[in-house]
C-alpha cells in the first residue's frame, strides 16, 4: 500500500482507529524499520519513519502515543510499557523489542514536541472546551501577566477586551496567590476598569497573595481600605493571622487575631477556635495549647471543637503522649468523643504508624453506634496502604461500600494510593477506569499520587508519559503541585532542558510557579553551570515578590563567585537586601 493511498484515511476523523485496525502494529527488527500492514509484510510495507514524519503535528502525537502503548506482536501492553519506559529506552538507545534509536527518537519527539509553546501571548492561548468562560478569561490573563510586566502588560490587558467582573477578579487573584507583586499589579489595573466592584472576597484573595511575600504593612493598609468600604469581616483577620503564623511570626499572628476588637468585632469561642487551628496547622501546637489554657481562664468556655483542634495538632506532631493528655482533659470536662474526634484519633495513630491501635479505635467507634464517615475509611485505607498492608486496606474499601456509601474521588484516590504503595500500578489504573465508569473522577490529585510513586520507583519516563496524558484529560488538568512534581523529577535527573519545557508549558497555561519550583530549577541550572539562565529565573522570582530560600541563594552566589562573576554576585545580594528591606508602596485610598 503506497503512502499516497493512505492520505484519505489519515486525514479522516478516524486516524487513530486506522492505526489500531488497519495496522498490525507489529514492529519488526530490520534495517528498513517497517510496520506490517494487514499481516502482509511482503507487499504491504511502509516506513514508520516516513509515516510519522508525513503526518501533521496534530495527528502525529496521538498516533505516536498509540504506537507506544499498543500491544505489539509478541508482547502484552504491560510488558511493552515496561520495556518502553525502561531507563535504557531513552532516545539514542535501542529498546529490547526492536525500535532503533532513530525510530525511538521520532516517536518520543512526536509525543512531546508540542510541549514548548510557540507563543506565550493571549492570542495563542489554547482554550479547553471543558472550562467555563470565567476560567478561560482568568487563564488568559494569568498567561499574559506571567510573560509581560508593567505598562506593557496593562496595554495588552486592554487590547485583550476581556470584560472585568468581580468574580473574574477573584479567580485571577486566586491563581496569582504565589505571585504577590503581580497580584497587586493586576488588582490596581482591574479597579480602574468598567465592571470592577470592590468586595470582601477580592480583597481577601489579594491579602492572601501579599501575605505569602510578607507584605504586612501593605496588608494593614488594605484592611483600613476595607473598613472604610464596610467590607471587613472576621475571615480577613483569620487570613492575616494565618499568614503571620506561616511566616513563623507567632506573636504577630495572635496580635492580628486580637485586633479584631479594635475594628469593632466581638470575639467568640469560634474565633478562638480559628486561632487555635491556625497555630496548629502552622506547627505551633505548643503555643496553641498555651492559648487554649489562657482562654479557659478567661470568660471563654472551650467546646468540643477546641479539643479536637488540639488533638489534631498533636496528632500531626506524632506526639501521642500530649494527644492522650488532651483527650483525657476533654473527657474530664464532660465531652464524649464524636465522629470527628474518632476520625482525628484514628488519623493520629495512623500517622504514628500505630495501625492496630487505629483499627481498635474504629471498632470502638462502631460499638458505640458512632457510624464511621468516608473520611475515616479513607484514613485507614491510606494508612494501611502506605504500610503495604494492602489486603486489609482492600477489606476496608469493601466494608465502606457494604455500608451503603458510594465511593467518591477521595476514597478512590486512597485506593489508588494503596495499590501504588505496593507498586501494583496496573491495578491502580483499573481503579481509575472504575472512577470514570461511576463519574467519580479521576482528578489531578489521582495522577499526582501515581506520578509520585512512579518517580519513587525510578520509572521517570513512564511518569512523564502519564503526565502528558493527564494534560489532555478533562478534569485532570495539571495543577501547580503536578508541575512541581515533574519539574523536580527532571531537575533531580539533571534533565534541566525538559524541566524548562514543562515550566514553559505550565506558564502558557496560566499556572504560576511558587518558591520551591524556582528553587529546584535554579539549583539545577547552577549544577549545569548555566548561570545566565539561573540568574534570569532568579530575577523572575524577585519580580514576582518571592523571597528565595537562603540555601538556594547562597548556592547561586557561590557559583557566580567560583566563575569569577563577582559583580553579578554582588548585584544579586543588593537585590535580595532591597526585597527584604523595602516594602511595596502603600496604596493611596481611592
Amino acid at each position: 500500500m503506497r503512502l499516497k493511498l493512505l492520505k484519505p484515511l489519515l486525514y479522516s476523523f478516524d486516524i487513530l482507529q486506522f492505526v489500531r485496525v488497519h495496522l498490525d502494529v507489529g514492529v519488526v527488527k530490520s534495517s528498513s524499520r517497517v510496520i506490517k500492514v494487514g499481516g502482509e509484510p511482503s507487499n504491504m510495507k511502509m516506513s514508520l519513519l516516513r509515516f510519522l514524519n508525513f503526518l501533521s503535528k496534530t495527528h502525529r502525537k496521538p498516533i505516536a502515543a498509540a504506537l507506544f502503548t499498543r500491544s505489539l506482536t509478541t508482547y502484552s501492553k504491560q510488558s511493552i510499557e515496561r520495556r518502553i519506559f525502561n531507563r535504557n529506552s531513552l532516545p539514542g538507545h535501542e529498546t529490547s523489542f526492536g525500535y532503533s534509536s532513530t525510530l525511538h527518537r521520532i516517536i518520543y519527539r512526536s509525543i512531546h514536541e508540542d510541549l514548548t509553546p510557540k507563543h506565550l501571548s493571549v492570542e495563542h492561548y489554547e482554550k479547553n472546551p471543558a472550562e467555563t468562560k470565567l476560567e478561560q478569561d482568568a487563564a488568559r490573563i494569568c498567561t499574559l501577566l506571567s510573560t509581560h510586566s508593567g505598562s506593557h502588560a496593562d496595554k495588552l490587558l486592554e487590547d485583550a477586551s476581556i470584560k472585568v467582573s468581580p468574580s473574574l477578579v477573584v479567580e485571577v487573584l486566586k491563581r496569582l496567590s504565589n505571585a504577590g507583586v503581580i497580584a497587586l499589579s493586576f488588582f490596581t489595573w482591574a479597579e480602574k476598569q468598567k465592571g470592577f466592584k470592590y468586595n470582601t472576597e477580592s480583597y481577601n484573595a489579594l491579602i492572601e497573595a501579599l501575605g505569602k511575600i510578607k507584605q504586612f504593612k501593605l496588608i494593614w493598609s488594605l484592611v483600613n481600605e476595607m473598613k472604610s468600604r464596610k467590607l471587613l469581616n472576621k475571615d480577613t483577620f483569620a487570613l492575616i493571622s494565618r499568614r503571620h503564623a506561616r511566616a513563623r511570626k507567632v506573636e504577630e499572628a495572635i496580635e492580628a487575631f486580637e485586633r479584631m476588637e479594635e475594628f469593632g468585632f466581638k470575639l467568640e469561642t469560634s474565633d478562638f477556635n480559628r486561632l487555635l487551628d491556625t497555630l496548629c496547622k502552622s506547627r505551633h501546637v505548643e503555643k496553641a495549647n498555651k492559648v487554649f489554657d489562657k482562654m479557659k481562664k478567661r470568660r471563654f468556655v472551650p467546646d468540643i471543637k477546641s479539643y479536637t483542634i488540639l488533638l489534631e495538632g498533636w496528632g500531626k506532631e506524632h506526639n501521642l503522649l500530649r494527644l492522650d493528655e488532651v483527650y483525657l482533659e476533654m473527657k474530664y470536662d464532660g465531652f464524649e468523643p464524636d465522629v470527628v474526634t474518632y476520625g482525628i484519633l484514628i488519623s493520629a495513630y495512623c500517622k504514628a504508624k500505630k495501625y492496630d491501635a487505629a483499627i481498635e479505635l474504629f471498632h470502638e467507634m462502631e460499638a458505640k453506634n458512632c457510624k464511621p464517615t468516608p473520611h475515616v475509611y479513607c484514613t485507614l485505607i491510606n494508612g494501611l496502604g502506605s504500610e503495604k498492608r494492602l489486603s486489609e486496606a482492600l477489606e476496608f474499601f469493601e466494608r465502606f461500600k457494604s455500608c451503603g456509601f458510594t465511593p467518591e474521588a477521595p476514597t478512590y484516590n486512597s485506593l489508588v494510593g494503596a495499590y501504588c504503595w505496593s507498586m501494583r500500578i496496573d491495578d491502580a489504573f483499573q481503579v481509575i477506569d472504575e472512577m470514570r465508569k461511576h463519574s467519580a473522577g479521576p482528578n489531578s490529585r489521582t495522577y499526582d499520587i501515581i506520578l509520585h510513586h512512579l518517580i519513587k520507583a525510578r520509572r521517570t519516563n513512564e511518569a512523564y508519559f502519564r503526565f502528558q496524558k493527564m494534560s489532555n484529560e478533562p478534569g485532570c488538568e495539571p495543577t501547580v503541585s503536578t508541575y512541581e512534581i515533574i519539574v523536580r523529577m527532571f531537575c533531580n535527573e539533571d534533565r534541566v532542558d525538559l524541566a524548562k519545557q514543562v515550566w514553559d508549558q505550565m506558564k502558557a497555561k496560566g499556572v504560576l510557579p511558587g518558591m520551591h519550583m524556582y528553587s529546584d530549577l535554579i539549583t539545577s541550572l547552577c549544577h549545569k553551570n548555566k548561570l545566565g539562565e539561573a540568574c534570569k529565573y532568579f530575577q523572575e522570582m524577585l519580580d514576582a515578590g518571592i523571597r528565595p530560600p537562603a540555601k538556594m541563594f547562597s548556592n547561586l552566589k557561590q557559583a557566580l563567585l567560583d566563575e569569577g562573576k563577582n559583580d553579578e554576585a554582588l548585584n544579586l545580594a543588593r537585590k535580595i537586601n532591597k526585597l527584604r528591606g523595602t516594602p511595596l508602596v502603600v496604596r493611596d485610598q481611592k
